[in-house]
């Protein structure tokens, strides 16, 4: 009995046949393909900064015995920073004057000895080589007092070179040295920033300097407000790559910066310009990228295929694409990295409208039938 069962069962499998197994339809969102002359934009953060920012520094070496500003601080042309120790500086000052005076005396001692001597050689008292001996110890100690004269005068420029004023109207952005530090000569100290026109400072990658050379609308908005837009030009661009990040350091001016433009803002650089030839425009979300390689998922016979691209720029939040597509297809924008090629999709506004489509039908037919009633 347990024999014929088990044959009557493969009987009946033998006989059943296999379930289909239904294909696969991935529900994807997708655009439909236009060229159009389109802005080409290019967008870059950076920070406020002033035009002119210097960093102070003494013009002689010693101790900080005074700090008269801290960061952020209004000063106006003359004001006093920061003041060294002065006793060093003003004993070689009174050498120097000692010395000064002793030079005046020399000078003065040679210069009446000449003259008498010119009175004794007009009345033939001396010879001619003694009067010359004088003239020339009068022209040494004369020399003798220029230069120590000199050295008074440089001693006292170096005297005053203790105190440490701002030299334009701005305002303090760094200190970097404190009371009771000793500094060498010519060490930055205190930055201060100019008053007056501020710039944003970018970094531009190498593959788009030429192209941002030639742009002339440049808009600058900051983060603070990035509902005001503020006209911008390109002032200055390095010629050399920074080191670290290999972009190239750019300056966009602002001349008229509203007052509520701060230093040291994040702001944003927007370059725009208008393309020669029609381009188009994807949302970057349709970018695939396969093996290396920029490509897009095109809408053929409810099937999808995948499409090399060449990219040519960026447009706001959309890719500018330069070839390898063309108007009128359907791109896929959502769900690409599901798909595979001859993947069957279901557009899901087509679907929409579809069964919208169908609705009104739908209605209509109802309400002929009772018309006809």
């Amino acid at each position: 009995m347990a024999v014929l069962s088990f044959g009557a069962v493969l009987a009946l499998a033998g006989c059943s046949k296999p379930v289909e197994k239904a294909e696969e339809i991935r529900p994807v969102r997708a655009v439909k393909l236009a060229a159009d002359n389109v802005d080409t934009v290019a967008q870059f953060p950076g920070e406020v900064r002033a035009r002119v920012e210097s960093r102070l520094g003494f013009r002689v070496g010693g101790k900080i015995v005074s700090r008269k500003v801290d960061v952020g601080t209004q000063v106006k042309r003359g004001q006093l920073l920061m003041q060294l120790d002065p006793q060093d500086l003003k004993l070689a000052q009174a050498q120097a004057n000692a010395g000064l005076k002793a030079a005046e005396s020399n000078r003065d001692l040679a210069k009446a000895e000449l003259k008498r001597y010119q009175e004794l050689r007009e009345k033939n008292f001396v010879s001619q080589a003694v009067l010359d001996s004088k003239e020339t110890a009068f022209k040494a100690a004369q020399a003798s007092f220029e230069q120590a004269q000199a050295a008074f005068r440089n001693q006292s420029n170096q005297a005053g070179y203790t105190s440490l004023v701002a030299d334009v109207d701005g305002v303090v952005t760094s200190v970097d040295a404190e009371v009771g530090q000793v500094v060498a000569a010519g060490t930055p100290v205190v930055r201060v920033a100019q008053a007056g026109e501020k710039e944003i400072v970018i970094g531009i990658p190498e593959d788009k300097v030429d192209a941002l050379r030639k742009v002339s609308d440049v808009k600058v908005r900051t983060w603070a407000n990035p509902n005001e837009i503020i006209p911008g030009k390109l002032r200055e661009m390095s010629p050399v790559a920074d080191p670290a990040t290999r972009t190239y350091t750019a300056k966009v001016s602002i001349p008229n910066a509203p007052e509520g433009i701060k230093l040291g803002m994040t702001a944003y650089v927007t370059f725009a310009a208008k393309s020669q030839n029609a381009m188009i425009r994807l949302p970057l979300t349709a970018l695939f990228n396969n093996k290396g390689a920029t490509s897009v998922w095109v809408v053929e016979n409810g099937g999808v295929k995948l499409v090399p691209v060449q990219v040519a720029g960026s447009a706001g939040n959309d890719i500018l694409v330069a070839g390898g597509i063309a108007p009128g297809q359907t791109i896929v924008t959502a769900g690409v990295n599901l798909l595979k090629p001859g993947q069957k999709v279901n557009i899901l506004g087509e679907e929409q409208t579809q069964r919208a489509d169908s609705a009104t039908g739908a209605n209509a037919v109802r309400t002929a039938a009772g018309g006809a009633k």
